[in-house]
């Protein structure tokens, strides 16, 4: 039962990691397509000003994640690391030089360097998630064994890994696009709206095909999985295609309230429905389920407790921290900064000042008043010091 619980969390920090970090990500998969300098100006722009305040806390998840399956599934966890030792640590790599390119590009000066940054966040939050979804293929293909001793190539370059791997990158954009949307449609940006808007539309369908190229390899690779997928996770499956049919419709008419919500459900319905089909089993194939390969009872009950504190912590701040961003009340100081790889609009030079004794008499005339005010004051009565 505990183990059971655990799984459910492990589920629910992925889902969240994929709502929220994959946006992220996708918004570096349209900086990457926004062309050039002039062209993309504005719409890199947008994913600047929606991504600077939010990129770093959204990587709470992964950290989440990887402690969780660390902790609650050893074995499970090892044999994964050990198989995909090397789409993982490309993964890891992808979001260091993303944060770093996404970081250092407002602190460089000159045009080329900055360029070079902006291509680095970008392609960076290309190659991220298509590993991060090779290594979800694989495990759901079946490639990683119990006890994983060396890392294999042939198991996260099956054609289920690496379906998987281009599905994440079309569903991160996806997500981003439909954000973006509304965030643009939210600041009266007409020309952004539709702009993302079309890449939204465009990006579902994308991840709608190799969703079903994904269904048809499982169902000549693995019949198993396949069944359960339609099966007892059916009703899951047909929620994420009613969800992007809805995001389709709500996009053609122009309505922007809740169309956020429903990209994000039908991800999540995606996610879900892979825990489902392969419940409870962590990897299939093999004899690796969550009852065999957790870790102690009073571990288990431990992590239940600590999510539910960690829950009432963190919700809170992630509300506090979207409402603000919503309102436009973070990243003010970066307002001016320029989208990554762009040189940016320069600011207007500031107005010369007044006359040196202008300025002078008024600094005078101000203390002066300042001074009479103080006098006016009445001087209250110091007590005696015991």
């Amino acid at each position: 039962m505990a183990a059971d619980a655990v799984g459910g969390i492990l589920m629910a920090g992925v889902t969240l990691y994929a709502v929220l970090g994959g946006a992220d990500f996708g918004g570096g998969l349209w900086d990457l397509l926004a062309g050039g300098t002039a062209r993309g100006q504005a719409p890199r722009a947008l994913i600047d000003e929606s991504i600077t305040p939010v990129w770093e806390a959204n990587h709470v998840w992964l950290v989440f994640d990887l402690v969780i399956f660390w902790t609650a599934f050893p074995h499970a966890f090892a044999s994964v690391m050990t198989a995909l030792a090397l789409p993982i640590w490309l993964a890891v790599a992808g979001i260091v030089l993303r944060g770093a390119g996404f970081a250092f590009r407002k602190e460089l000066t000159r045009l080329p360097a900055r360029r070079a940054a902006g291509a680095t966040f970008a392609f960076s939050s290309l190659l991220t998630p298509f590993f991060m979804g090779t290594v979800i293929g694989a495990i759901a293909a079946g490639a990683v064994p119990a006890d994983a001793a060396r890392a294999s190539l042939a198991a996260w370059t099956s054609p289920t890994a690496l379906l998987a791997g281009f599905l994440f990158v079309a569903a991160c954009g996806y997500l981003a696009a439909v954000y973006l949307t509304g965030e643009a449609a939210r600041r009266a940006d007409r020309r952004m709206q539709a702009y993302f808007a079309r890449r939204a539309r465009a990006a579902a369908i994308a991840a709608g095909a190799l969703s079903l190229a994904a269904l048809a390899e499982l169902h000549a690779s693995d019949p198993a999985l396949y069944s359960r997928l339609t099966g007892r996770a059916l009703p899951l499956v047909i929620l994420s295609g009613a969800c992007g049919l809805a995001v389709l419709v709500l996009l053609a008419g122009g309505w922007r309230h809740g169309t956020r919500i429903v990209a994000a459900l039908g991800v999540a319905a995606v996610i879900w429905g892979w825990g489902v089909a392969q419940y409870p089993v962590l990897l299939p194939g093999t004899a690796v389920t969550l009852g065999t390969a957790g870790a102690p009872d009073s571990t288990l009950t431990a992590l239940v407790v600590l999510f539910i504190a960690a829950g009432l912590l963190v919700g809170p701040s992630f509300a506090l921290l979207f409402a603000l961003q919503g309102r436009r009340l973070l990243g003010a100081d970066e307002a001016g900064a320029a989208s990554p790889g762009v040189a940016g609009p320069r600011r207007p030079p500031a107005p010369p000042p007044g006359p040196p004794g202008a300025a002078a008499r008024a600094a005078v005339l101000a203390l002066a008043a300042l001074a009479a005010i103080l006098r006016r004051r009445p001087r209250r009565r110091r007590l005696p010091l015991a």
